[in-house]
């Protein structure tokens, strides 16, 4: 769970009147992120466009790294016979 200081909670009318001033606040990185709240709930967060690519990045080399785990396994799998004919795999998909 994020938690937010009392300075990034950020009411969603006061956001719409000061939008630039808190963009300067991120591209300052006075704050690193800001919570903009619609009835005293967390609606959306404004980040850096450094940091919304930073973490893009990790989320691809993440999956990258998941897909590739499979596939690992998958050859393991290969390798030690364990494997089941197509059409056995076909009928389990169909019960």
């Amino acid at each position: 769970m994020v938690t937010y200081a009392t300075n990034e909670l950020i009411p969603s009318s006061e956001f719409a009147k000061k939008f630039g001033s808190y963009l300067s606040q991120i591209k300052d990185n006075a704050v690193d992120k800001l919570a903009i709240l619609k009835n005293n709930k967390v609606e959306a967060v404004l980040i850096s466009k450094d940091e919304y690519e930073n973490m893009k990045n990790a989320l691809k080399k993440i999956e990258s790294e998941k897909f590739l785990d499979s596939v690992t396994k998958g050859l393991d799998d290969v390798r030690k016979g364990n494997t089941h004919p197509i059409d056995k795999l076909w009928d389990e998909l169909d019960d």
